[in-house]
């Protein structure tokens, strides 16, 4: 049984993107359970949670005894047990690893610069020049990606782990209009997120962080 460790509550803003549904719909996708365990902002900062996870982040996944963080390096270590996540074939395998590294290392920091910016400094008195620098590096990387998926489905073979995590990166400028000026991009996007375990996962996230109204 695998334990997901996540925030126990988050700004209305971060949810349905706190980094634990790359988690959730990876062990979804894999037909695999698993126990949550919540901790509040108070708790990250603790000397037993930063012995789990020294930057005091989530999501934190427990196999037995053994204690990961890193997104990319959970699903890694997922996919390596289970196949629909990470083809056994070696060339197929090197190729899907690849597209995962390139999801973290060369699309999510401009991507996330760009959704920051948009989201929380508009009203900075910097944030008006700053934003086309930023703009054009991000709407390049998703040119590349755009390019890359000219006759094909998904980035490397069959659905994967490669694909859950490039979604949940381009999913930090939902709303921004950037995605949807690349038509194949677009397509993907919407092609991964009308997965059943994908659905399932964002669905499970969202309904933890739903306050219910007090009843008068």
């Amino acid at each position: 049984m695998y334990t997901l460790t996540t925030f126990r509550s988050v700004p209305s803003f971060a949810v349905g993107h706190v980094r634990d549904l790359r988690v959730r719909w990876a062990l979804e996708e894999a037909g695999q359970s698993y126990d949550l365990r919540l901790i509040g902002f108070e708790d990250k900062e603790s000397p037993a949670y930063r012995r789990e996870q020294p930057f005091a982040q989530v999501p934190v996944l427990h196999d037995g005894d053994l204690a990961l963080f890193e997104t990319g390096a959970i699903l890694l270590h997922l996919g390596e047990r289970h196949p629909v996540l990470l083809p056994r074939d070696p060339a197929a395998r090197a190729q899907a690893t690849m597209w995962m590294f390139a999801a973290l290392n060369s699309v999510e920091p401009y991507v996330g610069n760009l959704a920051n910016l948009v989201a929380f400094s508009m009203d900075q008195p910097w944030a008006e020049a700053q934003r086309p620098v930023l703009e054009e590096i991000a709407l390049k990387r998703l040119g590349q990606v755009d390019d890359w998926l000219e006759g094909r489905t998904y980035l490397a073979g069959e659905f994967g782990a490669a694909d859950i995590l490039m979604t949940t990166v381009v999913r930090l400028l939902d709303g921004m209009g950037y995605v949807e000026r690349f038509a194949r991009l677009t397509a993907w996007r919407d092609r991964c997120t009308a997965r059943p375990a994908y659905r399932k996962a964002l669905a499970a996230q969202v309904a933890q962080y739903v306050v219910e109204p007090a009843v008068a």
